[in-house]
């Protein structure tokens, strides 16, 4: 059973060796993303899930990044960081369940050596892939009653 829409992918990437390409839609398996540098190595941080919020966070701390430099694989309009472990998003026919918050890391500081203390609660969150299939760009996020 499905709650009401909660918000929209706006922006989708794929991490390639040294950079992330931004996709009009990515395919999932269990696996993770296909295509993606860090497919089959994780299965709980499969796919990372980044708000808008971040994004304002540091923009309102005047650090000026793009769309894609907090790693992100789903950059979404809405602040999924409050939700519990388990808690499943459905997005077109692919459901993710989240697995874990995402952990700061040291490419962060390559960006700008203030976004590990400003992100340390909302770098975003990981998911794994529980219903695989495709998810595109302005496709709409429902949070599933567990």
């Amino acid at each position: 059973m499905e709650n009401n829409i909660k918000g929209k992918v706006l922006n989708l990437f794929i991490a390639k060796d040294k950079k992330r390409e931004d996709e009009d839609k990515i395919l999932l398996d269990k696996n993770g993303i296909l295509g993606d540098k860090f497919y089959g190595k994780n299965i709980h941080r499969s796919v990372l899930i980044v708000s808008t919020h971040s994004y304002k966070l540091v923009e309102h701390n005047n650090i000026d990044i793009n769309y894609g430099q907090l790693g992100e694989n789903i950059l979404i309009d809405y602040n999924p960081y409050h939700l519990k472990i388990g808690t499943q998003l459905k997005i077109d026919g692919v459901i993710l369940e989240i697995s874990q918050k995402c952990t700061l890391c040291k490419s962060l500081s390559k960006v700008d050596h203030c976004l590990s203390d400003l992100l340390k609660d909302d770098r975003g969150i990981f998911a794994k892939v529980i219903q695989e299939g495709e998810i595109q760009k302005n496709s709409e996020i429902n949070i599933l009653d567990n």
